[in-house]
C-alpha cells in the first residue's frame, strides 16, 4: 500500500485520471471500429502543432512570474510576422522563416514591455496577464481592419481593406513542416519535420536552462529574497522569461498555423492560453516549477484525450457532448492544479 502511495503521489492524481479515461477511450475506439492508425497520426500532429505553445509557459514558470496566461501578446506577434510573408508572396521554408524572422524581434520587444509592467504589480501576474492577453486581442481587431497589407488573399474581396477572419495558407506555408521527410508506418503517417521543430525548440529551451543565463532566471524564480541577497537582479530576470515565453508563443503559433493550413485572426487568439495552461499541468507542472517532461508528456495527453475522445462521443452522442467534454477537460485541470501550490513530480 505504501508503493502504491508512492506511486500515486509521484504521478499525481491529474495524470492519473486522464490516463485512465485516455485508456478507457482507446478501447471504445477499437470497439467502435475507428481507425487507430490514424488516431496515432492525428495525435502526433497535433503534439507537434500545439507543443511549442505549450513550451512558451515555461520561461515564465522559470522566471517566477507563473503561468503566463498572456500568450495571446506572443500570438499576435506572430501573426503578423506570417501575414508580412503572405504579403510578399512568399511560400515554402522561406516564407516559413520569413515569418520567424519578423515574428521573433516584434515579440522580443512587446515581451520586454509587457515584463516591464509585470514587475510592477508583483503577486498579481496571472489575473492582469489574462485581462491584458484580452485586452490586446480586442484592440488588435482594429488593427486587422486598417492594417496596410494589400494581397487579395489576405483583403477582404468587398471593399478592398481590412483583413480577413480566416486566411487560407495553402500557397504559401500550409504543412511545411508536416511533409518535410513525412513517412508512413503502418498506416501511421509521422509528421517528422513537426515533431523534429518541436524538439529542437525543446532542446534550445532545456540547453538555456543548463547555461549561466538561465541558472540564474531559474534561481531568481525559485527564492526571490535569496537571489536578491546573492546580488541577482530579480526585476531583469523576470522580464528575460517573459520575452523567452512571448517569442515562443509566436514561434508556436506560426508553427500551429502552418500544420492547421489557416491563419485565424481577430478574437481567434483570445482563449489560446488555457489549452496551454491546461496541458502543461497535466503534464505536472504548477505555478512554481516546471520541466521540459511537464510539456512533452502534457501536450501528449491533453491532445490525444482531445483526438480520441471526439470520434467516440461524436458516435455515442451524435456529436453533442464533444465541446462539453473538452471544456471540462481543460478548464477542470486549470481550476484543479491553481487550487495547490505543487503539481506532480514526473520529471
Amino acid at each position: 500500500m505504501e508503493g502504491l502511495k508512492n506511486f500515486v503521489d509521484k504521478v499525481g492524481y491529474p495524470r492519473l485520471i486522464i490516463g485512465a479515461f485516455l485508456f478507457i477511450l482507446c478501447v471504445m475506439a477499437a470497439v467502435l471500429a475507428i481507425p487507430v492508425p490514424g488516431l496515432i497520426g492525428d495525435i502526433l500532429t497535433r503534439v507537434g502543432m500545439n507543443g511549442i505553445l505549450v513550451l512558451a509557459l515555461v520561461p515564465a514558470i522559470q522566471a517566477g512570474v507563473g503561468l503566463n496566461f498572456a500568450l495571446p501578446i506572443g500570438i499576435v506577434c506572430g501573426l503578423i510576422g506570417a501575414l508580412v510573408s503572405i504579403e510578399f508572396k512568399l511560400g515554402g521554408f522561406t516564407g516559413f522563416f520569413t515569418a520567424l524572422v519578423v515574428a521573433i524581434p516584434i515579440a522580443a520587444i512587446v515581451g520586454y514591455f509587457y515584463g516591464q509592467m509585470l514587475n510592477r504589480i508583483k503577486g498579481q501576474e496571472m489575473t492582469v496577464g489574462t485581462y491584458v492577453g484580452f485586452s490586446v486581442v480586442s484592440g488588435m481587431c482594429i488593427f486587422w481592419l486598417l492594417a496596410p497589407f494589400r494581397s487579395p488573399e489576405l483583403i477582404w474581396a468587398v471593399g478592398g481593406s481590412g483583413l480577413r477572419v480566416t486566411i487560407s495558407l495553402e500557397s504559401t506555408i500550409d504543412k511545411v513542416l508536416n511533409g518535410f521527410l513525412s513517412f508512413n508506418v503502418a498506416g501511421v503517417q509521422i509528421p517528422t519535420g513537426l515533431l523534429a521543430f518541436f524538439a529542437l525548440c525543446c532542446i534550445a529551451v532545456w540547453v538555456f536552462g543548463k547555461t549561466k543565463s538561465g541558472a540564474i532566471m531559474n534561481a531568481a524564480g525559485a527564492n526571490e529574497k535569496f537571489a536578491t541577497a546573492t546580488g541577482i537582479n530579480v526585476n531583469q530576470q523576470r522580464i528575460l522569461g517573459i520575452v523567452l515565453s512571448t517569442v515562443l508563443a509566436a514561434i508556436g503559433i506560426i508553427v500551429y498555423s502552418q500544420s492547421f493550413g489557416f491563419l485565424q485572426l481577430y478574437n481567434a487568439p483570445l482563449m489560446a492560453a488555457f489549452p496551454a495552461v491546461a496541458a502543461i499541468l497535466i503534464g505536472g507542472a504548477s505555478i512554481k516549477k516546471v520541466a521540459i517532461s511537464h510539456v512533452i508528456i502534457g501536450t501528449f495527453l491533453f491532445q490525444a484525450l482531445l483526438v480520441v475522445s471526439l470520434p467516440v462521443i461524436n458516435i455515442l452522442a451524435d456529436g453533442s457532448m464533444s465541446e462539453v467534454i473538452r471544456a471540462i477537460v481543460q478548464n477542470g485541470i486549470i481550476l484543479y492544479a491553481l487550487t495547490r501550490e505543487t503539481g506532480g513530480d514526473l520529471a
